[in-house]
């Protein structure tokens, strides 16, 4: 009898070795899987933060494509002012009625005075475009136009 209790307790210790060997290669597993997430995780953020970069990337190149456009857009706007300063400048002297129409005079001498003398400027016969706020207006709505575009490209 004295031999069974010892055998018993060599068999428990056998046991007990076994579990603490299957403990520490259940610890094992662990370890690696807990490797295995730490490194995903870190590739999960290198992708984002690639997504990141490509995104403020996207985000600056539309800002330029943006500011371009609303370079070129003050470039016509100034180059269509000054057309229109020239034209305004080429047309504020004043139409002669008489000059446009001198083969309908006839020949009454009084209509062939009136013709060749020279016309009294009126008070609203030359208007220049300081005299047509429509023209300050459509300029005004026109540049809120663009830079709600502008604005709009730059939100995107």
């Amino acid at each position: 009898m004295s031999q069974e209790p010892e055998q018993q307790r060599a068999e428990s210790e056998a046991r007990g070795a076994e579990l603490r060997e299957e403990l520490a290669i259940t610890d094992l597993r662990r370890a690696e899987e807990e490797e295995a997430k730490a490194e995903e995780a870190i590739a999960e953020a290198q992708q984002e933060e690639s997504k990141k970069e490509r995104k403020r990337r996207e985000a600056e190149e539309r800002r330029t494509a943006a500011a371009e456009e609303a370079e070129q857009a003050r470039a016509a706007a100034a180059a269509k002012a000054d057309e229109a300063r020239s034209r305004a400048d080429t047309l504020s002297g004043p139409v002669s009625g008489a000059a446009v129409a001198s083969p309908g005079r006839g020949a009454d001498p009084k209509a062939a005075a009136a013709a060749a003398a020279p016309e009294a400027p009126s008070g609203g016969a030359a208007a220049t475009a300081q005299d047509r706020p429509e023209l300050y207006v459509a300029a005004a709505f026109a540049g809120a136009f663009l830079f709600a575009r502008i604005l709009k490209k730059i939100a995107e």
